[in-house]
């Protein structure tokens, strides 16, 4: 795949690049310039970046950081198998528990939530940072709802990330998934009241609680440029221009007038005559 010409590969980070030292200096640049085309792209065309991934994959598969983009590659567009075996290629590699909670997310996305709620409650839970562990508990609650266990999953997410008013990368995300998880079981109110704190710290726009606000308030958004719309008004313009001009008829009472002056006209005539 072709990769523009402004891509180095010295954009990676600094702990990639180390790990790519290993390789022959023209291959770790083909395979940096691929690892920044899947970072560009994950986002916005996850397809893309997944085709980027595989062909670093097949250059240097023995590198962890290759392995681990491949699977959150795989991961973007809907393979959690094919992610899940990247991941755990890349923690055997390297020995890190971070991959733990996207591991077990893999689970649930292959319908084993059961498996992602054991490893949940595994040591390697205890090895991640906090952020990490505020992810195996968003992974873990999710996994509940799977299992048809909407108030446990409540309850899973009651925490002291949850409680804190401290504002942290992960906390728009935990308080969005709690307002969900109590919308789920019927608790509106409290829902919408945790809808707002999600969107007073999600300044990245990193979910859509603006939007579930507005719908539990009731609030409809229109499309003022709905082509459907569009296309209506326009048929409708059509019929009226073809339509007869409505003022050249004669109101009811003008034309009463109007028969009653022409037989006035002809009683007129036959006087004369």
């Amino acid at each position: 795949m072709p990769i523009p010409e402004d891509v180095t590969g010295d954009e990676i980070d600094k702990a990639v690049r180390q790990e790519l030292m290993s390789l022959p200096k023209t291959l770790a640049e083909d395979v940096a310039k691929n690892l920044v085309m899947v970072a560009k792209l994950l986002d916005t065309e996850p397809e893309q970046a997944y085709q980027y991934a595989r062909i670093a994959l097949r250059l240097a598969s023995r590198v962890a950081a290759v392995r681990e983009a491949a699977g959150f590659a795989s991961y973007a567009v809907g393979k959690y198998s094919e992610a899940l075996a990247e991941f755990r290629a890349a923690r055997r590699m390297t020995g890190n528990a971070e991959l733990w909670p996207v591991m077990a997310d893999c689970e649930r996305g292959m319908g084993r939530p059961e498996r992602a709620l054991a490893m949940a409650g595994e040591p390697e839970v205890q090895k991640l940072d906090r952020a990490g562990q505020v992810e195996m508990r968003l992974v873990a609650a999710g996994a509940r709802r799977d299992m048809g266990q909407a108030d446990a999953a409540v309850v899973t997410l009651q925490s002291q990330e949850l409680a804190s008013h401290s504002v942290q990368p992960w906390t728009a995300r935990l308080r969005y998934a709690y307002a969900d998880a109590l919308l789920a079981v019927g608790r509106e109110d409290e829902a919408r009241e945790w809808f707002a704190k999600a969107l007073e710290a999600d300044q990245g726009g990193t979910t859509d609680a603006s939007d579930r606000l507005a719908e539990l308030d009731g609030v409809e958004f229109v499309d003022a440029l709905d082509p459907d719309e569009a296309v209506q008004d326009e048929a409708n313009d059509e019929v009226e221009a073809q339509a007869p001009d409505i003022a050249e008829v004669p109101e009811p009472e003008e034309a009463v007038e109007v028969v009653e002056e022409r037989a006035a006209e002809e009683q007129q005539d036959g006087d004369d005559r």
